[in-house]
């Protein structure tokens, strides 16, 4: 097992999930390496949302196998397990705390077990107050620490939330269309962010702007009703004739 540590960071195989016989996901293999960053893609229903349930333990597969630095069976755990084991997610839609400070929603999620009334009248220490500083540049939002969440443009939120994911020192990212109602400076900033965050951890990027995705410059896979259509960079898999066919041609 100690030579398999270093093969894959995400490992599912064979993984089948079925709503009232409707298979959401058919036998899905995917592989993610430590510190890649992957781009999923298909058409709506291809299993793309109830893959990244499975992954954070919101949905158990029928069948499969799913694990976690190679050793960690994730189909053994729960969302609360999951996540303490280093697994992020973020939705399309951002939940941030509005009426509390940029700085004050990434204090929140950095010590969110303690609960928000609690951690508002902490003491924090040199070492969070660190951490709080090096995500708020990590982020682009330094210069809004003290502004209210709730007056942040839309992709500014996108990346208040990201930066909530940060400060738990995730180590796979998975994030939910980021692209989604941003403006061409900010969807270009974001792939700069997410370039910079895949340094350092995994992130899934699950993404209909192939625009953004190729900003990304990273291995794509498509999904096509629940299973791995094709494989590779997004040249090669924008060519292949089934992938044309149901997902980029129409």
């Amino acid at each position: 097992m100690s030579e398999a540590k270093t093969r894959s960071l995400l490992y599912l195989d064979g993984v089948t999930v079925s709503f009232d016989g409707f298979k959401a996901l058919n036998a899905l293999s995917v592989v993610i390496e430590p510190g890649e960053m992957r781009a999923i893609i298909g058409p709506n229903g291809a299993g793309k949302t109830t893959m990244m349930d499975v992954i954070t333990g919101k949905t158990q597969p029928d069948e499969g196998t799913l694990f976690f630095e190679d050793e960690i069976d994730l189909s053994k755990r729960d969302e609360v397990d999951i996540a303490q084991l280093g697994i992020g997610r973020k939705f399309q839609k951002p939940t941030v705390f509005e009426q509390h400070s940029v700085r004050d929603n990434l204090e929140l999620a950095l010590s969110a077990p303690r609960g928000v009334f609690a951690t508002l009248f902490a003491r924090r220490s040199a070492e969070q107050d660190g951490r709080i500083e090096e995500v708020l540049a990590t982020i682009r939002l330094g210069a809004k620490r003290d502004a209210l969440a709730g007056s942040l443009s839309h992709g500014e939120k996108q990346w208040l939330e990201i930066g909530m994911l940060l400060a738990q020192d995730p180590k796979l990212l998975l994030i939910d269309e980021p692209a989604a109602g941003m403006t061409d400076a900010e969807t270009a900033e974001t792939a700069r962010l997410l370039k910079e965050i895949s340094k350092t951890r995994s992130v899934i990027v699950v993404e209909h702007d192939m625009v953004f995705v190729r900003a990304l410059g990273v291995k794509v896979t498509v999904l096509h009703e629940g299973s791995v259509l094709a494989e590779g960079s997004l040249d090669h898999v924008s060519a292949d004739p089934k992938v044309v066919e149901v997902y980029l041609g129409r």
